[in-house]
Parts: C-alpha cells; structure tokens; sequence
C-alpha cells in the first residue's frame, strides 16, 4: 500500500523515538524509504537539526539490514515546504514524521501542521 515512504528526519530525539514505529511500518508494507533532511536557506550550511552525512549513512544501514531499501536526500529551503516538494517529485505515497523535531522554521504553527496542510499524499504523524 505504502511503496515509497518520505521519513523527513534530524538528529533530535524524537526522530531517533519514532524510529522503530516508522520502521514498523516499512517491514509490514516492504516499503522504499527516503530519509530526508532540510538546510536552512539563511545559513549556508546544515542547521543544528540537519544531519549530516554519517548520520544518514547508519540510518540506512540499519534500515537495509531490516530487508528494505533506502536512500537520503539533502534540500535546502523551508522544511515544509521542501518536504511537500520532495514528496510531489518522488511520488511518494506516504510522508511519516513527528510531532517535535524539524520545526525550526515555522512561524505560525509546527512543521507537521504545515506539511499536513500542504501534501500531495497521506501524512502520517508519529508523536
């Protein structure tokens, strides 16, 4: 049901807790996922939430070694928006991501709640 799943991920600890739900899911639908993490357009380099690339590496490492596939993407702009972006652009059937963690943009609300407004697909939100 669920083939390409967009996970917009950071270094902060709810990530890391959502993890092990967001990789639940992928075993139960043998989805692809695409780990994401968005740079600040004002700062020309990853923010304190971006990650970096060893980061990624172990994050799909251990994801491969659950039986799924997995690959990461780096955009820079505004988190919402680049994550409804990516999604439209890889065709993604699903976006999993917390309540906390990657909001460090939004002025009037959460990233979630942004993301939520903005998807071309179904937006799952783990707490």
């Amino acid at each position: 049901m669920f083939e390409i799943v967009l996970v917009p991920i950071d270094q902060t600890r709810a990530t890391v807790e959502s993890a092990s739900k967001i990789l639940e899911l992928a075993q139960k639908n043998g989805s692809h996922l695409i780990l994401l993490s968005v740079v600040l357009p004002d700062f020309h380099k990853p923010s304190n939430n971006a990650l970096d690339s060893s980061f990624f590496d172990f994050s799909c490492e251990k994801i491969k070694k659950a039986g799924l596939l997995c690959n990461f993407l780096i955009r820079q702009g505004k988190p919402a928006f680049v994550i409804c972006e990516v999604a439209d652009e890889m065709n993604v059937d699903l976006i999993v991501m917390g309540t906390r963690g990657v909001h460090f943009e939004e002025e009037n609300g959460s990233t979630a709640a942004r993301v939520i407004e903005l998807a071309p697909c179904p937006v799952l939100v783990v707490p």
